[in-house]
């Protein structure tokens, strides 16, 4: 009572004396004004801006929100933090001290922390403190909506596994595991009802025991009135929807209708369904015995330390299939990708004849690598996109457009008019249609709309002028060639056998139904992948040995991503040619029928996070299989024992 009276005659000023042994001490004052009745200065009303390091009225101005030193970044590339990241080391920023707002915002506190302090705790730790928070009636009054919103979004992702989790973390850092978790939990972590939730895909970068858990959230959000639609590969996915609908018979041109529906058990006992056919496993997989690891050559890692992992030895059977397992976060990607991948490429870039060991200015997170010098190259097949204009298509970024037209440039009728090779390409004057410049599309400027793109009014999209599409080469113009579909020129080109080969390679890992010359933009990452295995298998020669010579590390993050169960036995059968050649094919997969085709399996955990990043098991599926209660030999003796059409290490199911 009295303090407001002070306040009220103070006009929201008061100064609190310290007073000893009847002497005058320290005076403090106060204000209730946001302005230092001091210096005088003031400050503007708090926003729930200022507590947000992705707004300029929140994050630190040293370093913009990222809370890492970026010399030469400004608040124009907010948004463009990854690409900074990986130029090289970076540091925390010494302003904020990492925490990425302004001192303003770290000033204010509630129960004793700072929000930068609350966000740096982990899920769990999150949930707990939420859980013992003593609100008065008037915080209980503002939070009320606002805690129930919180934990169950904390809840949701606790339930999928991420409560190792810190609230903090940077997203280029997570796993593609992690990733997909929080995008889930950030649509599904409610308690909406009468809600239809479409998702595509929902299981990319999850381990089968995650799976599982993201089925059950699933089937807890369907029993509280929402409709959950699901667009999916994933056998278990499958198997647990009430309905399927069956899209087909093939891809591309070949799909477009339903060709079966109803529950797991009416596709399997549809002949017309391929997913029903490999849903009863009415199929045998190839007797391929397989390659025994012991006495094959190791590359050998040691000390290696990179976020999760701690001093982590790797020793990796070279000339083999090795699948890399763990649940996701427990470092696979960091491991093979961060670790191995780079210190290799370093080691075997170096400039001089091959050293007998390796420089330690080559190595990237370890303490040395051994057994790399069979190796000649190493080799990153990923997801990322082959081309980013329409000039890029199958044809050419495999290699074989070159060749047919060269078949163009040979046909009688280009002879005679003296015309080379050259006229045959679409990225040069001369043959190509100079109204979409070889294109096959025009853009429309739809003033205050996005621009439309549409098929060349003067070539009809076949990329060619008149006069080019003239010369044929069986009945067909290089245009129509172009829009042919990989099954269709397969026949066509049988007589010549660069471009018979890479073809062929196209129809064995699925993509029979692309078009030569679909832009490259359009296809999706599994296609894009798939090309660059095709493009890797065309250089492959072998001799009579079955070995190049040039033994390659082929490394993949994840390559049956997006591929029905039909395809990623195709992919099998591709990986397989790679090793058959002499190479070596390292990938990180969470998929089964991969792990158990695999010669080798090396297993990561035993969980995410700072609780992995250690290899729990390594040996063959079987081996791996026995390893007791790990997630991945649960997995993984589950689907051994339900699919007994996988091959052993002596070649009997």
């Amino acid at each position: 009572m009295l303090l407001d009276q002070t306040l009220d005659l103070g006009k929201g000023l008061v100064r609190l004396v310290e007073v000893r042994d009847r002497s005058w001490g320290a005076e403090t004052p106060y204000s209730t004004q946001r302005a230092c009745p001091g210096c005088g200065r003031a400050f503007e009303e708090p926003d729930p801006r200022l507590f947000s390091y992705n707004s300029k009225h929140g994050w630190c101005p040293a370093c913009f929100g990222t809370g890492t030193r970026l010399p030469g970044f400004d608040a124009e590339q907010s948004g463009e933090e990854a690409q900074w990241m990986e130029t090289g080391e970076t540091e925390p920023c010494q302003t904020c001290q990492g925490a990425r707002l302004r001192r303003e915002a770290l000033a204010v506190r509630y129960h004793d922390r700072t929000i930068a302090e609350v966000s740096a705790l982990t899920v769990t730790d999150a949930k707990a403190l939420l859980a013992t928070l003593d609100l008065d009636a008037r915080e209980t009054a503002i939070a009320q909506d606002l805690l129930a919103e919180i934990r169950a979004r904390l809840d949701f992702l606790a339930r999928v596994g991420l409560g190792y989790l810190s609230l903090d973390r940077g997203a280029p850092t997570l796993s593609g595991g992690e990733a997909q978790r929080i995008r889930l939990a950030a649509q599904l972590g409610s308690n909406l009802q009468g809600v239809c939730y479409i998702l595509d895909e929902p299981t990319i970068g999850l381990h089968p025991r995650d799976n599982l858990m993201l089925l059950d959230m699933l089937s807890a959000l369907e029993s509280r009135g929402n409709t959950i639609v699901v667009v999916e590969h994933d056998e278990e996915t499958i198997r647990r929807a009430e309905h399927i609908l069956d899209l087909g018979p093939g891809a591309g041109v070949q799909g477009g209708r339903i060709v079966a529906q109803g529950t797991a058990a009416e596709l399997a006992a549809n002949p017309d369904s391929i997913t029903g056919r490999y849903l009863a496993r009415a199929r045998q997989a190839p007797a391929r015995p397989r390659r025994p690891t012991p006495g094959a050559e190791r590359l050998v890692l040691r000390g290696a330390r990179l976020h999760n992992l701690d001093n982590l030895d790797l020793s990796l059977p070279l000339g083999r299939l090795v699948c890399i397992t763990g649940v996701s976060g427990s470092g696979k990607s960091t491991l093979i990708r961060d670790v191995l991948g780079p210190s290799l490429r370093n080691i075997l870039a170096a400039e001089g004849p091959r050293q007998a060991r390796a420089r330690r200015a080559d190595l990237v997170a370890c303490v040395s690598i051994d057994g790399w010098q069979s190796l000649t190259r190493v080799l990153e097949v990923d997801q990322t996109p082959i081309g980013k204009t329409p000039r890029s298509c199958p044809a050419t970024y495999v290699g074989f457009w070159d060749q047919i037209r060269r078949l163009f440039a040979a046909v009688p009728e280009a002879r005679m008019l003296g015309w080379g090779a050259r006229r045959f390409s679409f990225n040069t004057p001369g043959g190509r249609c100079e109204a979409c410049e070889g294109q096959g599309l025009q853009r429309l400027e739809m003033s205050f709309l996005p621009d439309v793109k549409v098929p060349c009014e003067v070539c009809g999209g076949t990329r060619f002028n008149r006069e080019t599409r003239e010369v044929r080469y069986k009945g067909l113009d290089i245009g129509q060639v172009l829009q042919l579909s990989v099954d269709e020129a397969t026949p066509l080109f049988s007589a010549h056998p660069t471009i018979h080969q890479a073809l062929t390679l196209l129809q064995a890992v699925g993509l029979g139904y692309l078009s030569l010359g679909q832009q490259s933009p359009t296809l999706s990452g599994g296609e894009a992948q798939r090309l660059k295995l095709v493009t890797e298998l065309a250089k492959t020669r072998t001799g009579a040995d079955g070995v190049t010579g040039r033994q390659a590390l082929y490394i993949l993050d994840e390559p049956t991503v997006g591929l029905h169960m039909a395809d990623v036995e195709r992919l099998l059968q591709a990986l397989h040619r790679l090793v058959d050649a002499g190479h070596s094919v390292v990938v990180i997969e969470h998929n089964l029928d991969l792990m158990a085709a695999a010669d080798w399996i090396i297993d990561l955990g035993p969980e995410g996070g700072a609780a992995g990043g250690h290899i729990v098991a390594e040996g063959t599926p079987g081996e791996i299989a026995a390893a007791g209660d790990l997630a991945t030999a649960a997995a993984l003796r589950r689907h051994l024992a339900e699919h007994p059409y996988v091959v052993s290490q002596n070649g009997a199911p």
